[in-house]
């Protein structure tokens, strides 16, 4: 009887530890309504059908309430879950955390990771700041930005900051919950102006979807974007609209949908039909593959308890979780060593937890977004860090023949680059269009191989950033946005545009010039021919032949050099015999003492002879003069100082003369045009003449961008010049500039300035050099597979001289106002009279002068004879009243007596002398007296 006792006792033992553990285990579940969470919960419970059987317990909730999220979570612990899968908020995480560390409650969530030592809370979300990291050193990015969501990228953002304190990094942080969607925009719109072209986006599932196709529908081109999106379900995005701009995407793959198993979970996933989901069947996300992966982590720990034999027998009312102090479950240390201690392969890869609860050793693929859908390129773990695995082999999608596709080039209508012909509006398609670019565009087509379609640009400009709306407008725009493969345009190459699209090589070199109206031509003057010498050059000639002249004479003063001894060479009139004879002692009382008085002071001549200078003051001015005119002169310095006067007067007449010759004939054949201005100089620093570029062009830019202070002070004035001195086109530039009058300069490209001016009416010019060098080069978007051939093709017309042929067909040859603008014929005609009229005026009034001057003298000595006549019959009348008459022989009958008083009655003829008598009238018998009359002489032959 106490055997069989015993055994009873025992068996009775066993079958009460064997039943002590529970066949069904409660499951809290805390989900938002309708969420694909739950759903995937659901499924996930259907297919743990096993001893212990989970018995799910949800309530649905708003996760972002801490009263909704209290009141669920203290319902299921009151019925006695031992264990609760949910999803939080940032405004709950740390409530859920409170309750689970006090009442020793295990969370499992496949929420965002946060940064917490809560051991009940067991995340299965890895955390994706070291994969970034590696990710942002492979990629050697140094400066980006960071946009992020403030529930899940806080930890990022703090990770990131501080390695960018570290390595001098430039980071830009956007939180993206203070964002709308007009804010977003007009941030994306910034970005751009900033070029910042690399970009990471932190935030959940639904939010990342919305931006994606945000950014897609602003019709952006994202060929020089690098997107890094912080998601560790790359696969789950939709990428459709944002793949067909062609972005350079980077991102996080945690599900890896090549395994078998995976696969066949997905699809019992489609098949699974339950009246409770609502929402349409999609293939698992992440975080579905991760809540499976949580339920089969519960499974697996409370099916490790049971074969342990452990007690987790619950006790407990709702009261227990409000408690002050909280009473904390016995059990529920084993459940969550259970639960951390369970290693699986799930659909995430290796499911693994450390004391902190947070996921470790697990693997992220890295993909990338190809023009065929994501693919790999690397994956991540610990361990290894990032391995990048990606061998890029040309693709036929990726690398598509050029020559199965028409491209668009988009172009605009500038004389003489693109055209539209006479007769455009009966034909079609690309034949409509003429013109240097028309040419380039066939000739490069023609070269690469590729159909193309010539599209006008829509706004008719040529691209520039709109400084509201930080937009490109114009060719560059339509290359950004992708609404155009070419652009084959005078565009020209600068900085900002090189940082969002590609250029060739330039096809031609030009510069920022400067458009005048031509001015009149001036009508040559009268007095022309001074010309070539300024006034102030004729001035300084002037003065310096008058100091020359009075130099000469002060030098020749002072030389005695100079002065020279001059004997009395004069004949007496009569020799003495014929004195005697003619005039006998007997019949002149008074002739003996004359003739004596008379030959003493010949004798006293004779002894001491006068001393004479050639050079007094008109003649030293008429030497000076007669060098300078290159005629010499009668007269030339003896003296070595005056020598030297002379010597460096001709050579300075020498180089005068010779520079004025040089001139002559360019200022006596040209009619020159007087220009306003010459150079940005005189633009500058005047005010009458306004001046202006192309509204949205890279002239303007040139301007604005410019440190030069001569640019500077000329963009301050088109800045705030009203009205406004920009134009919208270059044919109204051109337009304002002939109707202003010359008070309107307009600034644009060097070749469109020389093509303007050989058009019609050919009244505009070119002032002044360049004011900087610059090229024209055909446009492709970033990227582009036609850049490469594109490029080849504009080097080899180049080379084969078919730019220049074309730049002369469309500039020259064409061109309507001649070689040299219209003025080659008014170059290469003779002189007219009112080139040289001038020197006939100065002849004709030489003459002139010449006349009057004769008359003046001739008055001015008649009435010095007159006075002398008048004293020498005065003379006569005193010497006939004393008796003394001339006859015979040719004597003089002289009066002495203050003067000479009596007439020489001489007249010799082949040495005879003959005596004439003086009547005895009175002054009134001389009415008409002549010199020699006067004198009473007649001499030839003596």
């Amino acid at each position: 009887m106490r055997l069989p006792s015993v055994f009873l006792l025992l068996m009775l033992l066993g079958l009460c530890s064997g039943t002590s553990f529970p066949s069904n285990i409660n499951i809290g579940g805390l989900f938002p309504t309708g969420s694909h969470e739950y759903e995937v919960f659901r499924f996930a419970l259907s297919q743990h059908q096993d001893v212990p059987k989970l018995v799910p317990q949800v309530d649905m909730v708003d996760t972002a309430s801490s009263f909704s999220m209290t009141y669920a979570f203290c319902s299921q612990f009151s019925k006695g879950v031992y264990a609760i899968m949910g999803l939080y908020d940032r405004k709950t995480v740390n409530m859920l955390m409170s309750f689970c560390g006090s009442l020793h409650v295990c969370f499992i969530t496949p929420s965002f990771p946060v940064q917490t030592n809560n051991q009940f809370v067991l995340q299965l979300r890895p955390q994706i700041q070291e994969p970034l990291m590696a990710l942002l050193d492979h990629f050697s990015w140094t400066r980006f930005v960071y946009m992020y969501s403030t529930d899940s990228g806080l930890a990022v953002l703090q990770k990131i900051l501080d390695t960018a304190a570290e390595r001098n990094w430039q980071v830009t942080s956007v939180n993206l919950d203070s964002l709308t969607e007009t804010t977003f925009i007009k941030l994306l719109i910034d970005l751009d102006y900033k070029d910042e072209f690399q970009i990471i986006i932190d935030c959940e599932m639904e939010r990342l979807n919305s931006i994606i196709n945000l950014i897609a529908a602003q019709r952006r081109n994202l060929k020089n974007y690098h997107y890094i999106l912080a998601n560790l379900g790359f696969m789950d995005l939709n990428l459709t609209e944002f793949q067909k701009l062609k972005p350079n995407v980077t991102g996080f793959q945690l599900v890896n949908w090549s395994n078998p198993s995976t696969e066949k979970i997905n699809q019992d996933w489609l098949e699974f039909d339950n009246k409770d989901l609502k929402l349409a069947r999609r293939r698992l996300r992440y975080t579905g593959a991760l809540t499976f992966d949580g339920v089969s982590v519960m499974a697996a720990a409370f099916h490790n308890l049971r074969q342990q034999r452990i007690d987790i027998s619950r006790r407990g009312n709702a009261g227990e979780c409000l408690a002050n102090p909280p009473a904390p479950w016995g059990q529920g240390i084993d459940i969550q060593r259970a639960l951390q201690q369970v290693r699986l392969d799930g659909l995430t890869g290796r499911v693994q937890f450390d004391e902190r609860g947070h996921r470790t050793n697990y693997t992220v693929t890295v993909m990338e977004l190809s023009l065929k859908g994501p693919r790999k390129i690397g994956y991540w773990n610990e361990r290894r860090g990032y391995v990048h695995t990606a061998i890029y082999r040309p693709s036929m999608e990726e690398f598509q023949p050029i020559q199965n596709r028409t491209y668009v080039i988009t172009t605009i209508l500038e004389a003489p680059y693109m055209m539209l012909k006479k007769n455009h509006e009966q034909l079609e398609g690309n034949d409509r269009y003429e013109g240097y670019c028309a040419e380039l565009a066939s000739e490069i087509a023609k070269h690469v191989g590729f159909n193309y379609k010539l599209e006008l640009v829509g706004d008719g400009k040529y691209g520039a950033r709109d400084s509201e709306t930080k937009m490109w407008n114009g060719m560059v725009g339509e290359l950004v946005y992708g609404k155009a493969d070419v652009a084959v345009a005078p565009l020209t190459i600068t900085l900002v545009r090189e940082q969002v699209i590609d250029f060739t090589k330039p096809f031609m070199s030009l510069g920022i010039s400067i458009m005048i109206k031509k001015p009149t031509k001036s009508k040559p003057g009268v007095f022309s021919f001074l010309d070539p010498l300024a006034y102030e050059i004729w001035m300084c000639i002037v003065f310096a032949y008058i100091g020359v002249s009075v130099v000469l004479f002060l030098v020749s003063r002072f030389s005695p050099y100079e002065w020279k001894a001059e004997d009395s060479d004069e004949d007496e009139t009569l020799p003495s015999s014929t004195s005697q004879r003619a005039f006998p002692s007997s019949e002149l009382p008074h002739s003996a003492g004359f003739s004596q008085g008379q030959n003493h002071n010949q004798q006293k001549e004779k002894d001491s002879p006068e001393h004479t200078n050639d050079f007094g003051i008109f003649n030293s001015l008429w030497f000076s003069l007669g060098a300078f005119m290159q005629q010499g002169c009668d007269i030339s310095p003896r003296s070595l100082s005056g020598r030297i006067v002379g010597g460096v007067w001709w050579f300075f007449t020498l180089i005068i003369i010779s520079s004025y010759t040089a001139n002559l004939a360019a200022f006596l054949t040209v009619e020159r045009m007087v220009s306003p201005i010459e150079s940005a100089e005189d633009l500058a620093k005047q005010t009458e003449i306004a001046y202006g570029t192309l509204d949205g062009g890279s002239t303007k830019e040139f301007f604005r961008r410019s440190k030069i202070a001569v640019f500077e002070k000329m963009w301050s004035y088109m800045r705030g010049a009203d009205p406004s001195v920009f134009v919208k086109s270059t044919s109204e530039g051109v337009s304002r500039v002939r109707k202003s009058k010359g008070k309107y300069a307009y600034l644009l490209e060097s070749t469109m300035n020389e093509y303007i001016e050989q058009r019609k009416p050919c009244d505009t010019m070119k002032v002044g050099s360049n004011l900087d060098s610059k090229g024209y080069g055909v446009a492709t978007p970033k990227l582009s597979p036609l850049r490469n051939p594109v490029n080849l093709a504009v080097l080899k017309l180049n080379e084969q001289g078919l730019l220049d042929k074309l730049k002369n067909r469309w500039w020259y040859d064409k061109g309507e106002c001649g070689i040299g603008g219209g003025d080659s014929k008014d170059k290469t005609s003779a002189l007219s009279l009112s080139n040289v009229a001038g020197v006939f005026y100065i002849l004709i009034g030489g003459l002139g002068l010449a006349m009057l001057v004769a008359l003046v003298e001739f008055c001015y000595k008649s009435r010095i004879e007159s006075r002398r006549m008048k004293e020498l019959i005065d003379a006569a009348m005193l010497s006939t009243s004393l008796g003394g008459m001339v006859a015979g022989g040719g004597a003089a009958a002289v009066g002495y007596g203050g003067g000479v008083g009596g007439s020489l009655g001489i007249g010799g003829e082949n040495g005879r002398v003959v005596t004439h008598d003086f009547p005895k009238a009175g002054p009134q018998g001389f009415p008409c007296m002549s010199k020699a009359a006067s004198l009473g002489l007649s001499s030839t032959g003596m």
